[in-house]
């Protein structure tokens, strides 16, 4: 059993806005850290007290390369002044969809290496939200402590109360159907999945869907939007199935490049999903909750406090 006193919740900055959230949740002080950066373009950090002997909690997004450095130097700084623990929550984690190397082609995994550099960095405990693939789990010795947190409830009461009636859950592609069955499971609706092939980087074709979406709402469900081709053409051929309408939903919403303004002009009518990528905010497209109540959950349950 932890104290709670004994607890200090700091972010990365990217992670502030999620962090103040979640502090209100814990009804916890918000430690914000001090940072300042030199002319020659290096960054400084310190904690603004001390946290020899405490549970320190790091909030931390990997969406770049900056955000990335900064979560590891603020697991290092923890264990040069003493922290008790260091307990990660990772709201998004970058590079999630290489997770392995084809065979001959000498790329770097770096959804591995990367999960890697933040295990050698010595946390006691890391949590994840909604994975793309749980391989980065076990990229470490078994010397830290990691959950995979999943945020069915929240999805499930998202869209219970977003005003959609007589809708059938669709995924993408075959890999991510038993996330949606599980899902519809939940909400008590039919579920039905795209065939979908990929043949670039960031390029698919998506085939056909059921004929289950006919005369339905269709709510196309995914782990994350990166640049939404895929989820695009899969509600387009829910439409040519005779949906009456389609919507979307994503944990992660990346939205990367012109994304955003290929689905204001596409057939897609709204865009459901979280706040563990910076800087989503609700609109007259996305209609975003936070997770904030589901990490609170996942701290308190940790750490007994």
């Amino acid at each position: 059993m932890h104290n709670k006193e004994n607890v200090i919740l700091v972010a990365n900055e990217a992670s502030t806005e999620l962090g103040q959230k979640l502090a209100e949740r814990l009804w916890l002080p918000f430690t914000e850290m001090s940072r300042k950066q030199f002319s020659d373009g290096e960054y400084y950090h310190a904690f603004p007290t001390s946290i020899a002997g405490k549970d320190l909690v790091i909030l931390g997004v990997t969406h770049d390369d900056r955000s990335h450095q900064e979560l590891l130097d603020l697991i290092s700084g923890g264990m040069y002044w003493n922290a008790a623990s260091i307990n990660v929550i990772i709201p998004f984690l970058g590079y999630s969809t290489m997770e392995r190397a084809r065979p001959r082609s000498y790329e770097i995994p770096k959804g591995i290496t990367r999960t890697r550099q933040i295990f050698k960095a010595r946390p006691n405990y890391v949590a994840f939200i909604d994975l793309h693939s749980e391989a980065v789990l076990h990229a470490h010795g078994g010397e830290v402590r990691t959950e995979h947190v999943w945020t069915d409830d929240l999805v499930v009461d998202k869209i219970k109360k977003s005003g959609l009636t007589d809708y059938v859950l669709v995924s993408p592609d075959y890999g991510f159907s038993k996330r949606i069955a599980r899902l519809a499971s939940m909400l008590n609706c039919p579920h039905t999945a795209a065939d979908k092939d990929r043949y670039d980087t960031d390029k698919t074709i998506v085939g056909q869907v059921s004929s289950v979406v006919k005369g339905k709402t269709a709510v196309i469900c995914d782990d994350m939007i990166r640049t939404g081709g895929s989820i695009l053409q899969t509600a387009r051929r829910c439409l040519e199935a005779g949906a009456k309408e389609v919507v979307a939903h994503a944990t992660h919403l990346v939205m990367a490049g012109d994304s955003l303004e290929k689905f204001r002009k596409g057939p897609i009518t709204r865009i459901l999903g979280s706040d563990t990528y910076p800087g989503r905010k609700s609109d007259d497209l996305l209609d975003v909750y936070s997770v904030a109540p589901l990490l609170a959950d996942v701290i308190e349950q940790h750490l007994q406090i």
